[in-house]
Parts: C-alpha cells; structure tokens; sequence
C-alpha cells in the first residue's frame, strides 16, 4: 500500500465529513422535469454541487445536459477505468427519528437520505482520487469518475451518457457491499392496472408506494364499512399477530398495516405493507383485481404463486416485491420488481407472469439481462487483493439482486462501500454511514485504483 496516499485519506476526514453534509442536505429526488434538469431541479443542483467539488480538487469535470457528469484524473488518450456512482436518492418514506436530509453526526454517524445509498460511496471514491492525485503517483490508465442521476429509476441518466459519450470497458460502482460483487441478477419489472370490482368490500382510498425496488413500510386504505368491519380487521390482526389498526373515520373505515421497509432486492427480515393489505382485503372479502394480486402475490417474495419461482446456485433465488399500489380514477394500478437468478430464461418467466395477470392491461413490462464477470478477471483478483491488504478481511466474489451501473461495462462490478458486519438501512428509515468506515471505503477504492492503473 502507498503510505502517502493512506494518510492522505486520513488527513481528509474532517473535510469528507464537511463535503458529504452538503450532498446530503440536497434532496436529490426525482422530480418534474424541466430545461437542463431532466429529473428535476433539486437533482440538478446536486449535480452541480458535485461537479464544481471535483473541480475543485483539481479534476476535469463536464456535464452532460443534466444527466450525468464525469470528472478525469489523467489523460484522456490513456486507457480509462471507471467509478460509477449515483447522486438520485429514493423518497423519504415513513419511520425516520431524525431530519432525513439533515445530515446529523452522532457517534460516529452520519444519518441521511443517500449516505450509503449511494452519496457517501460516491465520494469515498472522489476522495480516493484526490489522494492519488495529490500524492502526485503516475498513472498508465486514467481514471474516470461517472456520476449518474437517474439510477433510482429508469436508468435514462446512462443511456444518456453512453450515447454522449465514451463509456470505458473496465470499472467498478460503489454502490452495494464488500468484498465484492461481480454477478448481479436478471430483472424483470412490470407495471398493470385494471378496473376496481364493484363487488365485495371497497377500497375507497388507498395510495401506497412511490418506487418499485422499495419495500413499503407502511400501508394506508380507507374501506366503506362500520364499526364490524373494524372489529373484523381487529380479528384477523389477532389471528395472524401481524400489526394492523382500524378506526372509523368520516370518510370511512381506515386501516393501517405496519410492514418492515427494505431494499426490494433483500426481502429476509422484512415485510411488505402491501402484501400485508393485501391478504387482510382478501380476508375481507374483496374481489376482482385486488383479489387476484392477493392470490399471485400476498405476502410472499419469491413469486411462487406467480408461477416464476426458481433459483440456481450462482446467484440464488428469485425474489419479487410490490412496492406501488395506488387506486385512482376507478382502477387499481401495482408494479412488480422481479430479481431473477442469472441461469433463468428471462423470456419465460415473463410470459408465465404475464400469463397470470392476463385480467390486468400490462402498461409496461421490461427486463434486464444479468450480469457476471469471472472471478480469474484482472479486475476482479486486483478488486479483492486491495481490500484484503487493506482490511485485513477475508476476499471472495459474491452475487447479489441488487442492480448496480456495473452493468452498463462490458466488465464491471459493485465494490462496497458497506462492509460484511454493517447493518442493510439502503431504502430505509434512519439511513446512515460510519465515517471512519467510509474513509477505510475509501482507502480500499484507492488501493484498488493504484492496482489497476499506476506505473509500476
């Protein structure tokens, strides 16, 4: 390891700490598009703030219309390896005790909307940069630092960028856990509606959920009834133990359901409010569609009664969340966010689901192939050997459901910033990063970086 580089990154923590409040205090979710702000105006501020702090260390930065940005150390003539993070956050969502965008440090903490997820990554691995760069340590390949802004979406922010520009070959996103992930899983995202039932109980209100990869904690619906109908649904918490409440109210009876919010891609330990309103409605009685989503979904996660179970040993089981479900305008509309392991027929498992939701218009229905780079890879065996060497921890290549920008290279790889031991808040109330842990992040991207790209 380069002395100098490590105490660099050790000499910088005050002003990483300084530098990740003010990315943190800009809410950089999606919004209304508008001119040079594709995904709106707070997610093009952060954009900007980013850039001018690359600038600021001495990178060359360009932006490219508001979708992304990229900053370069070295020439641009030399073989380029990238670093692709995002600056988009998910919403808020219920459950937070602290300021979601405050920024607030407690013992070692920062708490905040995208502090792992993917803002304090995405700057551990600028901070890497710097010190390389200050450290004044020759490089045979460049390095490229991609910034993206719609990763919590639809991904326009890299078809964008690639269309614009050069995307290198070889790279790694800090946007998911060490020691390293180099097969991701297939996706397969569906998005229905259909008309509301005017038989059964009826659901006369209910908007749950604003993105598909995550689990809702907390399901709200207000159903024509009286004081039975809340004793029924009192009764079916009592029978299940699963926590829901039901009050009368001028409007109607309101029924609450109390998940367990999570990533969309790591179900174990969580529990989807949705599905839990779900199957309290089919209890109830309800029919039509939200009957039928009761029947193919419930609360399960492996999309069983979907008929697309599967796994394989690579990459592990299916998994399948509903993170939206709204009523409006006299239909219900619910998205579904599959997690496919990668010896699965894609095709296939789409039409079998599609099959089973032949009652709901299929408003959008897409998919996205895995991915896997080898393990014997020089970007791999370099990746790992840097954060054994600087951790001292055990190396392997792992697999995930999560979907990371390594896709976008030809071989690419999440690589951190959580470590094995740190407790899973991505999508989560209370969010938060351990600073030193995130300079120790950033040691390891700097290790790594000097592997693949300096003069030997």
């Amino acid at each position: 390891m380069n002395k100098q580089v490590m105490d660099l990154l050790d000499a910088y923590r005050e002003d990483y700490v300084a530098t990740l409040s003010r990315w943190v205090r800009t809410p950089s979710i999606k919004g209304t598009p508008e001119d040079g702000a594709p995904f709106g105006r707070d997610v093009r501020r952060m954009l900007d703030l980013a850039m001018q702090d690359a600038q600021d260390m001495g990178f060359k930065t360009r932006i490219f219309d508001g979708y992304a940005g990229d900053a370069t150390l070295g020439p641009e003539d030399q073989e380029m390896i990238a670093v692709l993070g995002h600056l988009d956050v998910v919403p808020v969502g219920d459950g937070w005790t602290r300021e979601p965008f405050g920024a607030a440090v407690e013992d070692g903490k920062m708490y905040g909307r995208g502090t792992i997820d993917d803002k304090g990554p995405a700057l551990a691995a600028m901070f890497a940069m710097k010190a390389i760069r200050e450290a004044g340590i020759p490089l045979h390949r460049s390095i490229r630092l991609i910034l993206g802004c719609d990763e919590e979406s639809d991904w326009q922010d890299m078809d964008y960028y690639c269309k614009h520009a050069e995307m290198p070959a070889l790279g790694f996103s800090p946007d998911a856990s060490f020691p390293l992930i180099n097969t991701e899983k297939g996706m397969l995202h569906m998005f229905v509606h259909a008309p509301l039932s005017t038989e059964g109980v009826q659901v006369l209100e209910w908007v749950t959920g604003e993105r598909m990869n995550v689990i809702p904690g907390e399901a709200r619906a207000i159903l024509a009834g009286d004081a039975s109908l809340v004793n029924q649904v009192r009764a079916y918490a009592q029978a299940t133990g699963l926590p829901y409440r039901a009050e009368m109210t001028d409007r109607g009876v309101c029924v609450t359901a109390e998940g367990i919010p999570g990533h969309a891609a790591y179900p174990e330990g969580r529990r989807n409010a949705i599905g839990m309103m779900l199957c309290l409605l089919r209890e109830l009685g309800v029919q039509g569609p939200l009957r039928t989503l009761a029947d193919v979904y419930g609360m399960e996660t492996d999309g069983t009664s979907l008929g697309i179970a599967c796994a394989d040993e690579v990459s592990g089981a299916l998994t399948c969340n509903m993170g939206i479900l709204h009523i409006r305008d006299g239909n219900v509309y619910a998205s579904f966010d599959c997690r496919v392991p990668i010896s699965a027929d894609l095709a296939a498992l789409r039409k079998t689901a599609l099959d089973k939701l032949s009652a709901f218009t299929i408003d959008e229905c897409g998919t996205k192939e895995p991915h896997h780079v080898p393990a014997e890879s020089e970007l791999v065996s370099s990746l790992l050997g840097a954060y054994h060497d600087v951790t001292g921890l055990p190396a392997v290549a792992e697999s995930t459901g999560g979907g990371t920008y390594a896709k976008v290279l030809r071989q690419g790889v999440a690589f951190g910033a959580a470590f094995p031991d740190d407790e899973d808040l991505c999508h989560q109330a209370n969010e938060f990063v351990w600073i030193d842990k995130m300079i120790l992040a950033a040691k390891v991207y700097a290790e790594a970086l000097l592997r693949l790209c300096a003069q030997e």
